[in-house]
């Protein structure tokens, strides 16, 4: 049976009426009213209950309630006063729990035996009006902040109103084990908060507060904790609470969007599959890039021509009716759309010559297609002519499209739908796509990490920052096992960085660059250089620092001076890459030759941007 699925009205951006209709849309069972959503609204606690009900959300709690347990008098008689008012508000929302995070407050007794009298009579007072209490361990409370405390208090106040809240945040920052979860009821857990965060050395407090994240974007073991709550029998709401500054800045439809798809993912499992949910539709399995496709007018499409005829592409067949060009080299595939009409036709006049979408080949194009359904990730629909292979398709990064191919008919596929041969190919430099680079807005940038990692069977690897002349750019991939498919995601608040230059001026997220493989990179760079291929030039003193650094032979060194060649190293791994100058002012490529290397050549980045810097008019001025 599918989980009950919440949200924290904190997590989200908004008035409290928009944030409920964002979270209703979204799919969610019901939704957590944090208190300053209710404070600073105009509608009535009655008012928001009869929308909850009109739109179909469970007010599944009220929170936060601050400092009740372990005061003196007369603080103690004041919060028990704040407490019936705040049932008094629960009732009229229509919920019946209410959150009360263990005491920060520094008069707060120490005295377990304190604590316990406080639950009790909060309790009874609880149960007197048919209301319950969820205590919840701060990760920074002042006395209490491990869940194994706050569960030995509630065993020991035994009361029927008095329950337990757990939050994955409060947990896995301090690392208690989830093993721990064991020994708590079932009954006795009231509900379950998730958040997933990066690890960070860093204020307890001050992380919560801004580095939340859903489940899937951070660094948490969350699958282990999830599936030791599972264990224990519980099948309440699991609900997500964020605390975020990126999401705050992001729309409410969208944050809420993104965490019904995390939850989700956490539901199937988010490193490995869960085995308590294994009638879900598993994350897709892809086995590799079968094309990019680009949107360009004519004349654009002569203009990328030139740039991918240096790396040996020719255009080898046209499209049986359709204004599109297929060009190949070794197993890359370059679609050139130059129809009047049509999703291409649409992008390009919004962005101008861009990749308007990608296809990934798929061994079970059903499935992949159930998860997306799943994840409510929409899907393309187009008219298809009678004799034209029907593709299926799903929204991706900026309004492009994702098209699923299936492994076993792809060469039918390209025969049937690419029969009028052109040129010849030529010989084969290129093994295919190494990696696709693509940029977003720094507020998108968890947005469409979680949209890959919860559709597709990829693994992130760590984030990086990265050193734009201009600012730093976040920088994080995401890969498939055997590393066929790769995506490269970058983000920056700096606005004059490379980056957001290309956002502005693109008009939204896109790819930015496409990276091919190559078993020798110094014969596609001769090669390139010799057919005119525009390659970014690279400073000499870059050269000079490698030959001090790495021992590299003279000979070697001058060889890739002379072809604008970086290197990187990893122990006896290595990695050589060159970069062609932008096309439109957009999408540049790049070749790699990876010798037992599995980076991107993080090290060179910085290099890269500031040569790039330098051709400011030619690259999105």
């Amino acid at each position: 049976m599918p989980i009950k699925t919440s949200i924290a009205t904190v997590s989200i951006s908004g008035t409290l009426d928009a944030k409920l209709q964002a979270i209703a849309a979204a799919g969610y069972d019901g939704a957590e009213i944090f208190e300053n959503d209710l404070l600073s609204t105009h509608l009535s606690a009655r008012d928001i209950s009869s929308m909850m009900a009109d739109l179909g959300l469970a007010c599944t709690m009220f929170q936060p309630f601050r400092d009740l347990d372990g005061l003196p008098e007369p603080q103690r008689t004041r919060a028990f006063d704040r407490l019936e008012r705040k049932f008094d508000v629960m009732q009229e929302l229509g919920t019946d729990l209410l959150l009360l995070c263990s005491s920060c407050s520094p008069i707060a007794s120490a005295d377990r035996a304190h604590t316990i009298a406080d639950l009790h009579e909060a309790g009874e007072r609880a149960a007197a009006r048919g209301l319950r209490i969820g205590y919840e361990a701060l990760a920074w409370g002042r006395h209490v902040n491990d869940h194994r405390d706050a569960w030995s208090i509630v065993r020991d106040v035994d009361h029927p109103a008095i329950g337990l809240v757990l939050d994955s945040f409060h947990s896995l920052s301090r690392r208690i084990p989830s093993s721990s979860i064991g020994d708590i009821r079932a009954d006795k857990l009231f509900i379950v908060q998730v958040a997933d965060a990066p690890v960070l050395d860093m204020d307890l407090l001050q992380w919560s507060r801004h580095f939340r994240s859903m489940p899937g974007q951070g660094d948490f073991p969350l699958d282990d904790w999830a599936q030791a709550i599972r264990k224990i029998g519980y099948d309440g709401y699991w609900s997500l609470e964020i605390f975020n500054d990126r999401f705050r800045a992001g729309s409410a439809s969208g944050v809420a969007l993104d965490g019904y798809r995390s939850l989700r993912l956490l539901e199937g499992g988010i490193a490995k599959p869960s085995a308590a949910a294994p009638t879900l539709p598993p994350r897709a399995t892809t086995t590799g890039v079968e094309f990019i496709e680009f949107a360009a007018s004519h004349e654009e499409a002569e203009a990328l021509g030139a740039m991918l005829r240096p790396l040996g592409f020719r255009p080898t067949a046209r499209h049986r009716s359709k204004d599109v060009t297929r060009w190949t080299q070794g197993a890359a595939s370059i679609v050139v759309n130059c129809e009047p009409e049509g999703l291409a036709h649409s992008f390009d006049m919004v962005h101008g010559a861009a990749v308007c979408a990608l296809g990934l080949t798929v061994p079970d194009v059903p499935a992949a297609l159930s998860r997306a359904d799943f994840l409510r990730v929409p899907r393309f629909e187009q008219a298809v002519a009678p004799d034209e292979w029907p593709i299926p398709s799903v929204r991706g990064v900026g309004g492009s499209l994702i098209y699923l191919v299936d492994a076993a008919s792809r060469e039918a596929m390209w025969a049937h739908e690419f029969p009028h041969a052109l040129e010849p190919e030529a010989a084969p430099l290129l093994n295919g796509v190494d990696h696709i680079a693509q940029t977003m807005q720094y507020e998108e940038f968890l947005s469409w990490l979680l949209f890959y990692v919860a559709l597709l069977d990829v693994e992130k690897t760590p984030q990086l920052e990265i050193a734009d002349p201009m600012g730093l750019v976040q920088s994080q991939a995401v890969e498939n096992a055997d590393r066929s498919v790769r995506f490269t995601l970058n983000g920056s608040l700096a606005s004059q960085s490379l980056t957001s230059r290309f956002v502005q001026n693109y008009f939204g997220a896109g790819v930015q660059h496409i990276a091919f493989a190559t078993s020798d990179v110094f014969a596609v760079a001769e090669a390139a250089r010799a057919d005119g291929l525009p390659v970014l030039e690279i400073p000499r003193n870059y050269y000079d620092d490698l030959e001090a650094r790495w021992g590299l032979d003279p000979g070697l060194i001058e060889r890739m001076a002379r072809l604008g060649i970086l290197y990187d190293c990893d122990g006896e791994a290595e990695y050589f890459q060159f970069y062609s100058r932008a096309f439109a002012r957009r999408v540049f490529f790049e070749v790699v030759e990876r010798r037992g290397y599995a980076g991107y050549g993080a090290a060179n980045a910085p290099i890269r941007l500031a040569a790039q810097a330098r051709h400011k008019p030619e690259y999105l001025d």
